[in-house]
């Protein structure tokens, strides 16, 4: 038999290990509303199945801390298990042991646990609560974000990456997060900035808190940051289970079946959507006739309202959507519409994702404002990423699709798959008001009763031009449906789709995106 003292040691090398920063800064956490970084792994795994790594390294530097000890963990827990029964890698930033900053051993756990995730291809989940870099160590925990951002970087597109902004996450530790593909923020104990409100008010002398600068509200609304946002620790992370629900594990592999009520209310469409184009209407109601029953997730809901995206599941099957919201704007494309959909089709067609389009776009916002601001640029963003994607591309227009928003929303020309339209919908290089003011013009201007020229000058073009039946006419519109068939189309289209042929022509690294 062994001595005993190689048990003891090992035991109670563990029992410091799980005791983390000690139960007075536990219950520091509990009073923030915050649970310790093992509560929240606890949560997130699937019961018993988290498998611990690293867990006997130790705080590399010490020398000017407060209390000069040796830290075991180094404030971040990592390592692998299952969620859904899917395998999974994560780590969870420790604010109980000082303050979760990061440090050289911090980093190099995160690190092998992200090599891990990349060589297991599985998917890594980060929870951040940090106080940022470990100034003691200087330039060594600076390193250690580099090496975190880089393997972010070459994860991308490979596995899902999701981060949870549990605590502060601040200066270049925001920076992981945003390379990653979704983030999850807590509203009432989580921040993030690169700049915190002390250092913008020395430098600008403007007065801000820390929620007005970077909080949820802000990052879910303003900046466009922040995918989700729930009241507390625990939502936030039933968020990520159902989000995992959707996706495969890696690039290599097709998103999992979920079985639920598969639903088919396409006969209500008619009633939901108006003829009348100047009639605003809710689309998630149009989603909700055809996915399966509260299978729709939304995506950054509360930012540029004027376009829908979110997961969805026809049939168990998971796709994505994308679809204008005629209630904000008009339905109409700006700047940070467009900046939200090319990065989520960008995310679907990486993880073999299929892409409903939904269409009732008047055209691009027009305006100085959005001029000066890229629209031309950053509108180029969708119009690059639905070209750039091979997954199945199915489009319906419903009403609207005017001019070059017609175009970047998944049209033929872009290389959708399957077009199809309702007898309503519009498809014209503007509306009939203003192509008739440029068209007839002179006409209108010479006519004895000008208003009723132009009515009988609109008329003409709606019937002419504007019908989906020209469209069709020359293949642009594989079919134009009944609102009742929309559900079977659409699966049908999807089945079929099963069998397309993904190889990328050409010899490229990767294209240059307009950034």
């Amino acid at each position: 038999m062994w001595n005993l003292k190689y048990r003891e040691e090992l035991e109670k090398r563990r029992a410091a290990a799980m005791e983390g920063g000690g139960q007075q800064r536990t219950d520091s956490q509990h009073k923030k509303g915050k649970q310790t970084a093992r509560e929240r792994l606890t949560f997130l795994f699937d019961p018993g199945s988290f498998v611990e790594l690293n867990s006997l390294v130790e705080t590399q530097s010490h020398q000017l801390s407060a209390d000069n000890r040796n830290y075991p963990g180094d404030g971040v827990i990592t390592g692998y298990g299952t969620i859904n029964g899917m395998p999974v890698c994560a780590s969870a930033q420790d604010f109980t042991v000082i303050g979760g900053t990061l440090g050289e051993a911090h980093a190099k756990k995160i690190c092998n646990i992200m090599d891990m995730a990349l060589r297991l291809r599985v998917p890594y989940i980060s929870i951040n609560d940090s106080g940022g870099a470990r100034i003691e160590e200087g330039i060594a925990s600076m390193d250690g974000y580099g090496n975190i951002f880089f393997r972010n970087t070459k994860a991308s597109g490979v596995i899902p990456q999701i981060s949870v902004i549990l605590g502060p996450c601040a200066g270049g530790a925001c920076y992981s997060p945003a390379i990653t593909d979704f983030i999850f923020m807590s509203q009432h104990s989580s921040n993030m900035f690169i700049t915190g409100p002390a250092v913008v008010s020395a430098v600008t002398g403007e007065q801000i808190s820390a929620d007005e600068l970077g909080g949820a509200d802000i990052h879910m609304e303003k900046s466009g940051v922040v995918h989700f946002s729930y009241e507390n620790d625990f939502q936030c992370l039933e968020g990520v289970k159902r989000l995992l629900s959707y996706l495969p594990e890696s690039r290599d592999v097709m998103p999992p079946r979920l079985t639920g009520q598969a639903r088919d209310e396409s006969k209500r469409l008619e009633e939901l959507v108006p003829d009348n184009k100047r009639k605003a209407y809710d689309i998630r109601n149009v989603i909700d006739t055809f996915v399966d029953v509260d299978s729709f997730f939304e995506i950054q809901p509360l930012f540029a309202k004027n376009i829908v995206i979110g997961f969805a599941r026809i049939n168990a099957e998971s796709i994505g959507i994308v679809a204008n919201q005629p209630q904000f704007m008009g339905g109409s494309l700006d700047i940070n519409a467009s900046e939200k959909a090319a990065r989520f089709v960008r995310f679907c067609d990486c993880f073999n994702i299929p892409i409903l389009t939904l269409v009732d776009v008047p055209g691009f916002m027009p305006g100085r404002t959005q001029e000066h601001t890229g629209i031309i640029r950053r509108g180029a963003k969708l119009l690059y990423a639905f070209s750039e994607a091979t997954v199945p591309r199915v489009t319906l227009i419903l009403r609207k699709a005017y001019g070059g928003a017609y175009i970047a929303m998944n049209s033929k020309s872009l290389g959708a798959d399957f077009v199809f339209a309702w007898p309503i919908a519009e498809i014209a290089v503007m509306g009939a008001e203003g192509a008739v003011s440029i068209l007839y013009k002179k006409e209108i201007d010479q006519s004895e009763n000008p208003e009723k020229e132009r009515e009988k000058r609109i008329k003409e073009y709606e019937e002419h031009y504007m019908t989906p039946y020209a469209a069709a006419e020359k293949g642009y519109v594989d079919e134009v449906i009944l609102p009742e068939e929309t559900k079977k189309k659409i699966q049908d289209a999807f089945e079929v789709l099963k069998l397309k042929d993904r190889t990328n022509a050409g010899m490229r690294e990767h294209g240059n995106i307009p950034l």
